[in-house]
């Protein structure tokens, strides 16, 4: 089964991060929605603020649903990231 998995960047994320999708090969350590955070926010700068202490109006879907922290992630996942205001 293939680890990859697909992440998409909705509202001011994808113009904070200049990009609106990726894919991404999950490493094995990332098994839950708080771990990618984790992952991302490694890549430094607007990754980091992002990332690291998400805002709670940011809402995260897995698979078309809405997913929390501990939500599973695995590989063929389709994980959505959406924020409006970073304010």
């Amino acid at each position: 089964m293939s680890q990859q998995i697909t992440i998409f960047y909705f509202g001011h994320l994808a113009e904070m991060l200049h990009r609106e999708s990726e894919i991404l090969f999950l490493p094995l350590t990332v098994k839950d929605i708080q771990g990618l955070m984790r992952h991302l926010a490694r890549r430094g700068d607007h990754w980091t603020t992002v990332f690291e202490q998400p805002r709670p109006s940011m809402r995260i879907t897995v698979n078309k649903q809405f997913a929390e922290a501990g939500t599973p992630v695995k590989g063929g996942d389709e994980i959505a990231f959406v924020a409006f205001s970073m304010a």
